[in-house]
């Protein structure tokens, strides 16, 4: 082998290692994210008590000019605080997830959050 395809054989492992680690820190930086966002446990028939853990303190929040952001190490959670819809965005692209359930309706209270940033919710 000559020394141009060693150092060829070299580099293309090297960024091959690097790529693989990255994209573990980025599965890593995901899953912290979405695990720091709801941080209660049980509840989930109604009336949606008994639940342990601390709901959203929504003064954490960034405001947004449709609702809120909760800022995470990776992926951000976008809050539309008219329709309740909540987006993932990821490297400035806004993957749409879901609307707030009822129980997170009852135990986060999104809608009191809202109306004290100055919306006016619809869910």
């Amino acid at each position: 082998m000559t020394l141009a395809a060693r150092g060829w054989t070299y580099t293309v492992r090297t960024f091959a290692v690097l790529g693989g680690v990255l994209m573990i820190l980025l599965v890593a930086g995901i899953v912290q994210d979405a695990g720091s966002f709801d941080r209660t446990r049980g509840g989930y028939e109604p009336p949606y008590v008994g639940y342990t853990g601390e709901p959203t303190d929504w003064s954490r929040l960034d405001r947004t000019a449709t609702g809120m952001a909760f800022r995470g190490r990776v992926v951000n959670l976008l809050v539309d605080c008219t329709s309740g819809m909540m987006h993932f965005e990821l490297y400035g692209m806004a993957i749409p997830f879901r609307a707030f359930s009822p129980r997170a309706i009852a135990v986060h209270k999104p809608r009191e959050a809202c109306v004290e940033r100055g919306f006016v919710p619809q869910f």
